[in-house]
């Protein structure tokens, strides 16, 4: 890998995926960087990042999103699977089935559509290093959170599976897998009711998503013969998904 390396962060315009591009810009890295709120990119402050509209669950999107990476910085040598979300509470018994769609298409579709697209060309180089930005919900399951956790279990598979894929070809998989991170996660999960998202965060100090982009950067920053296979990192107030330290107000 180059001295500048070629990072693509999708799902980079808020949250995890901006404090990513923000601390790999500050590090040097030539970053191309997607979202489907593509005007937001702006706000990450580097002139020399390519800042692209992305919809991780059209292929054409994604084709025209690695078009422009490619013709704008060279071939891939990091990509940071960041896009994903969660929607709603609902029970399996009481869904209608919408909101499956949605974060199967997005959590776990889109992040193949694009790896597919992208690990090739690392293997051909002997390079490459690929990042999954999982949850702590793909380790342990949540009523309410069935297909979400699902898609984030589907996810560590995948990291795995693809590790043992590329194995003996220089290509290193890392799964970053965070707990509960302040950021606009909850709001989007419950549809941008803020109360509802607050209550989340309420008594409690969460991670930042700047916590969960140190993660990041470190297992980058790692030299070619080391690989960091997964990351779960947690805030000390939190045990697991139901297991949370709230102070009393």
């Amino acid at each position: 890998m180059t001295s500048a390396p070629h990072t693509v962060v999708t799902g980079a315009s808020s949250g995890i995926g901006a404090a990513i591009a923000r601390q790999l810009s500050a590090r040097g890295h030539r970053l191309s960087l997607g979202a489907r709120r593509a005007e937001r990119l702006d706000a990450l402050g580097d002139p020399t990042a390519l800042r692209h509209p992305l919809d991780v669950t059209d292929e054409a999107s994604v084709e025209a999103f690695l078009a422009a990476a490619r013709a704008a910085h060279g071939p891939i040598d990091v990509l940071v699977n960041n896009a994903g979300l969660a929607r709603g509470i609902e029970t399996i018994a009481g869904a209608d089935g919408i909101a499956w769609r949605e974060m199967i298409e997005t959590n776990v579709l889109g992040v193949l559509h694009v790896t597919r697209r992208v690990v090739p060309e690392m293997i051909e180089r002997g390079t490459g290093h690929v990042v999954m930005i999982g949850s702590v919900a793909g380790h342990e399951t949540y009523e309410g959170g069935s297909v979400y956790c699902g898609t984030k279990r589907a996810l560590r598979s995948i990291a795995e599976g693809l590790r043992y894929e590329t194995l003996g070809t220089g290509v290193r998989v890392t799964s970053v897998d965070p707990g509960m991170v302040e950021t606009e996660f909850s709001l989007v999960r419950f549809r941008g009711d803020s109360a509802k998202a607050d209550a989340v965060y309420r008594d409690t100090r969460p991670l930042t998503a700047d916590d969960v982009a140190d993660c990041v950067t470190f297992a980058l920053s790692r030299p070619p013969h080391v690989n960091i296979d997964a990351i779960l990192v947690m805030p000390t107030d939190q045990a697991s998904p139901k297991r949370v330290h709230r102070r009393s107000p």
